[in-house]
């Protein structure tokens, strides 16, 4: 159904209002002078060359439709349509031999740092260019895959001294030249411990009903409900402003050993 899929142009003004259009073309400029790396026509890749399985894999999962229309959405998801199925399936079925899934739950934690030393040693060290590494979001960490407009709306009263989400922010580093590898204000390094940047290696952020559910009813909870919604209605709301390029799951914790059983190897 057409309602299912995202409008392009939207997604598009949106992802470049996240990540900043002079980054994305600032990308694509050291991307050409290094000739290691590609982009596509969503914006900046870091993708290595010879990934072309991982490639493929994003490709796929761009042409899948993301539901962010909801009006209301039940406590327990049992229509495929309301989580986004088709990306899940294309991840669980990566046929690349290398793969992690990491379970992450806080959000002041080191998360992000882990996955890039992941990919760091997987890509660089072992040379595995295809190793794909996914983020089973849920907890507080799952916070991070909320929009601007969450937070201003929401999160910010939620937890006050937690005012802007600045796990989404772009990093000075992504203007760093890609060949680069061992900067230490570059791009692999801890400067650019990012969502978007990490999005750009590869990684898949999952994120998690449930949670989406339970982060519902805590609001609900405190009163931060200014247009006096239903949980079913908060809940949806909530869903349709998790930032691009996220696969909405019917819940983490249920579909980590999908991941695992399809070879997935666990980490915390």
């Amino acid at each position: 159904m057409d309602q299912h899929v995202p409008d392009g142009c939207r997604r598009e003004v949106f992802k470049q209002a996240l990540w900043g259009a002079g980054i994305l073309i600032a990308g694509v400029a050291t991307q050409a002078r290094a000739g290691t790396l590609k982009t596509d026509e969503d914006g900046l890749s870091l993708l290595p060359s010879a990934a072309t399985s991982l490639a493929d894999l994003h490709r796929r999962l761009r042409a899948t439709p993301r539901r962010r229309d909801f009006k209301k959405v039940p406590m327990i998801l049992q229509d495929e349509a309301d989580w986004d199925h088709q990306a899940l399936r294309e991840l669980i079925r990566y046929a690349g031999a290398h793969k992690q899934v990491w379970d992450h739950t806080d959000l002041k934690g080191p998360w992000l740092n882990l996955m890039r030393n992941s990919l760091n040693v997987q890509v660089f060290s072992f040379k595995h260019a295809d190793f794909l590494c996914v983020s089973a979001t849920h907890g507080t960490a799952h916070w991070a895959l909320y929009d601007a407009w969450v937070w201003d709306k929401y999160l910010s009263h939620l937890a006050p001294e937690l005012a802007t989400n600045t796990w989404i922010k772009s990093s000075a580093a992504l203007h760093a030249d890609p060949a680069a590898i061992e900067a230490v204000d570059g791009v692999y390094a801890p400067a650019d411990n990012s969502i978007p940047a990490l999005q750009a290696r590869g990684v898949v952020f999952i994120a998690c009903h449930n949670g989406i559910w339970e982060l519902s009813g805590a609001l609900l909870a405190k009163g931060i409900n200014p247009d006096g919604l239903a949980h079913e209605q908060l809940a949806a709301e909530l869903t349709n402003h998790l930032i691009p390029d996220v696969v909405l799951s019917p819940g983490v914790v249920g579909t980590l050993p999908e991941l695992q059983q399809a070879g997935f190897q666990y980490a915390r």
